[in-house]
């Protein structure tokens, strides 16, 4: 799946932001806290078309059952966002593929 996350952000209700206007570190934790699965990325990794920014390693919750991830993101004059969307298995797999260990 292929789109540009700020659009869908704008025009779709299908998503659940739990932390909005904060700091990287507080979105990072609510994330772990919040998934099922925890995988990392770097900075600069795509997810969904957007690029992510953040400290490394950047956490993407999976939860598997909802079919969903949650991902930091950064908005410049706005801050950081933990953002619940659902997201098909392909791009589960896509997010894997880049993963990283966490050091």
């Amino acid at each position: 799946m292929s789109f540009c996350l700020e659009t869908y952000l704008q025009q779709s209700d299908d998503y659940e932001i739990f932390i909005t206007r904060a700091g990287f570190k507080d979105c990072a934790k609510i994330i772990e806290e919040k998934a099922d699965k925890i995988l990392y990325i770097n900075p600069g990794d795509k997810i969904l078309g957007a690029r992510i920014i953040g400290l490394p390693p950047i956490p993407i919750g999976v939860n598997s059952k909802k079919g969903t991830i949650i991902i930091p993101y950064t908005k410049p004059c706005h801050g950081t966002s933990a953002i619940e969307l659902p997201i098909e298995e392909e791009e589960v797999n896509n997010i894997k593929k880049i993963a990283i260990k966490k050091k």
